[in-house]
């Protein structure tokens, strides 16, 4: 078992971006999103900060900071892909531990990074660890973009999903006004990742219900892979996907109003 920060946070920043085009290099407060977002990173305890990008536009950005930047291939079907592909020309031991933070999060909290690594170090037989937060609305539960997920005792997931579960046979049978529990838990899309882990994903073809679901995480539960999930220890802040975001995100850091620190 390793030590909680000896953890390689890696960032992907892609230039391409369907709804938002250039969104890496957004300009927010001054600097781009991906500068944002890499200070953040830089402000957890993870030993090793790394952007991986296909861009070379963005690699000017980053590396006149001090930024280590890893080119990659352009091809890669999925940001899991591309966290493979960095392992491997960092020579990286399989038993060490990548945490992957989205490009387009600038607000990210340094905690969260640290805690989602923390939690796989406490769970050696698991690959991959991740972080959930309670739902507390009816919109939010029954909102497909809105990924939930089931624990287990252990704090393993049992399955994650867009639909609102676990199913409650008596509240659902109408859709209910107010959520009376705290049973049900949003997914956090922040990943820790042991490199040996990522060999093996990269091989494997999609599986039949991560095809269903557009959940790519269903692929290593396919696989018979153990994903621990944590609690959230302080709220996550949205990212960037779509302009209104990007408004939003300039108005709070335009007055330094910055939420999660380390």
């Amino acid at each position: 078992m390793g030590r909680a920060d000896s953890f390689i946070a890696v960032i992907p920043a892609r230039h391409a971006s369907s709804r938002l085009p250039g969104k890496p290099l957004a300009e927010i407060a001054g600097e781009p999103m991906v500068v944002h977002v890499w200070r953040r990173a830089g402000e957890s305890r993870a030993a090793r900060v790394v952007v991986a990008t296909d861009d070379e536009r963005i690699r000017e950005a980053l590396v006149p900071l001090g930024a280590e930047v890893v080119m990659t291939r352009d091809d890669h079907p999925s940001g899991t892909d591309r966290l493979a592909e960095v392992a491997e020309r960092l020579g990286l031991a399989d038993d060490a531990v990548l945490v992957n933070v989205q490009g387009d999060e600038p607000l990210i909290p340094p905690v969260l990074i640290d805690q989602v690594a923390a939690r796989l170090f406490d769970d050696p037989e698991a690959s991959i660890a991740t972080l959930a937060e309670p739902i507390s609305d009816v919109e939010t539960l029954f909102n497909p973009n809105a990924v939930k997920v089931v624990r287990s005792l252990s704090g393993r997931a049992l399955y994650f999903s867009r639909a609102p579960i676990p199913w409650d046979r008596e509240a659902f049978a109408r859709r209910p006004e107010l959520l009376e529990t705290d049973a049900w838990l949003r997914h956090i899309g922040l990943y820790a990742y042991r490199v040996g882990f990522l060999a093996d994903y990269r091989d494997w073809p999609p599986s039949p219900l991560e095809q269903l679901e557009q959940l790519e995480q269903l692929r290593a539960l396919h696989h018979g892979h153990a994903i621990q999930v944590a609690l959230a220890q302080v709220p996550h802040p949205a990212g960037v996907d779509t302009e209104a975001d990007l408004a939003r995100v300039r108005e709070l850091l335009s007055g330094h109003d910055q939420p999660g620190g380390a």
